[in-house]
């Protein structure tokens, strides 16, 4: 993607605004064309999952704080060096963090490759 179609995206993206996640959520695909930022989505929404689970059973409540640093670092990487575009976490953060999750579903479901 050239630098300035990148920013035309990223200036419309600024502005729209999105009046459910059903709207959003083609939105938010778009935003994760490329199958290495996916992949790194999916782990880290695996993570975020499996810390959960070890903090329920252990009840080691620690553990919580991890989830917004294993589930962000891992999406945040495939941002920046793979689809080279921002998180719509940053516009849109309840349904972004709704997105990872669909995504995580569709992705299990066999829906993308």
């Amino acid at each position: 993607m050239t630098a300035t179609r990148q920013s035309l995206q990223q200036a419309q993206i600024q502005t729209r605004k999105f009046k459910s996640f059903r709207a959003f959520y083609p939105f938010y695909l778009s935003q994760h064309t490329n199958r290495a930022c996916r992949g790194l989505h999916v782990a880290g929404t695996f993570l975020v999952i499996a810390l959960f689970i070890a903090a329920l059973l252990t009840r080691r409540w620690s553990l919580l704080v991890l989830l917004p640093v294993a589930g962000y670092c891992f999406a945040w990487a495939g941002h920046f060096f793979f689809e080279k575009n921002r998180p719509a976490t940053f516009k849109y953060p309840f349904y972004s963090l709704a997105g990872d999750f669909v995504m995580f579903r569709d992705v299990l479901l066999g829906r993308f490759r």
